[in-house]
Order: structure tokens, then C-alpha cells, then sequence
């Protein structure tokens, strides 16, 4: 049984970490309006509703508000952030994973907060500072100092259910399109009591 259950989480990481880097995939952060069947519609942050259908293997995670005493040595995280003039990361946001999604997306690579913003998920090597925090965090093939405003805000992340995919809730959802050319979605995070997924 404990084999059986390591090689769904690895494979659940696998394609975890493939769907959150893949050049074809579409994020919309926004609030669960409805949830009919397996169609979830979502009201984006920023222009009209839109439905989205779950693929039958979506990966649901769910987020929680966390603070930055949760970032600790060891932790695993994803943080956007945006590239400074010194080759550092000044962090726009902080995602701590649960231990057992420990190498999900592990890399550094372009993501969607804003012109030139990028995604960087690995392990912290080291911590320094009082006042906001000084990351290093180190991936397959590299490493980056992430620098970390005393303001950033800090989500929690655990493996979640379809039971977490209700109205109100906020979301985001990771999409490809399907054979129909409607968005599908591979991942949702949704937030927990409130929280807004910060990613």
C-alpha cells in the first residue's frame, strides 16, 4: 500500500510540476461563481466569468494564509518575484508547500504577476534578517537569493479535494485547452475560509 500511495504522489508531483511550467498552460486567479458537474465557472480578477471544465485527474490543492514565520530553513516554496539589477529576486509572493508536495514545479522560469516576473520553486538553503527575510533557494541545476518584504503575503499549500471546490471560494485554476478548444482545468488551488491563493 505505502508503494502504491509514493507512486501516486510522484506521479501526482510529475504532473503537478509539468502542468505549472508548460509553455500551453493558461492561469485564471479569480472566484468559484458556480460548480455544475464538472464545469467550474470562475469570475477573474479582471474581465468576464468564464467556464472551465475539470479534467477527470485534476489535482485540487488547498491554500491557506500563512505568515512568514511559516518560511523556515528547509522549507519547500514557490515565490514569484521580479529580477533585480544585482541578478537577486525581490519576492512579489511566497508559497509554502506541505512536505509531501516537497518538489513540486522544482525550477526557476517566467511566470504571469507582471512584466518579467518569474516563478522559483525549490528548497531554502538559508535564511537571514529580522525585517523581511533574505532566501536562498536552491533547485534542480541552480540557485537564487530571494529577497522577501516584511509585507509579502504567505500561502499555505496541502493537498486538498473536490469537497474544497465550491462557490465563493477563491481559485486558481490551471488550464490547457481541451479537444474542444475550451480551457480544462489540470490544478486548482483553492483557498480555504477565504484566503486568496497569492500565487
Amino acid at each position: 500500500m505505502l508503494k502504491s500511495f509514493l507512486t501516486t504522489l510522484t506521479l501526482t508531483l510529475a504532473v503537478t510540476a509539468t502542468a505549472a511550467q508548460a509553455d500551453d498552460i493558461t492561469r485564471y486567479r479569480g472566484t468559484i461563481e458556480k460548480v455544475d458537474g464538472t464545469a467550474v465557472t470562475i469570475k477573474p480578477r479582471v474581465g468576464e466569468a468564464l467556464t472551465v471544465s475539470m479534467a477527470p485527474d485534476v489535482k485540487v490543492l488547498a491554500a491557506s494564509t500563512g505568515k512568514i514565520t511559516d518560511i523556515k530553513p528547509d522549507s519547500y516554496i514557490g515565490t514569484a518575484a521580479i529580477p533585480q539589477p544585482d541578478g537577486s529576486q525581490k519576492a512579489l509572493q511566497v508559497t509554502v508547500f506541505a512536505s509531501s508536495l516537497r518538489g513540486t514545479a522544482d525550477g526557476h522560469y517566467p511566470w504571469d504577476l507582471g512584466s518579467n516576473s518569474t516563478m522559483t520553486n525549490g528548497a531554502i538553503g538559508t535564511i537571514s534578517g529580522t525585517e523581511g527575510r533574505t532566501l536562498l533557494v536552491k533547485y534542480q541545476g541552480g540557485e537564487k537569493k530571494v529577497n522577501v518584504p516584511d509585507d509579502v503575503p504567505v500561502t499555505l499549500v496541502d493537498p486538498g479535494d473536490k469537497s474544497i471546490v465550491v462557490d465563493g471560494a477563491k481559485v486558481v485554476a490551471f488550464t490547457k485547452k481541451g479537444t474542444d478548444g475550451k480551457p480544462t482545468a489540470v490544478i486548482l488551488i483553492v483557498g480555504r475560509n477565504g484566503t486568496v491563493p497569492s500565487m
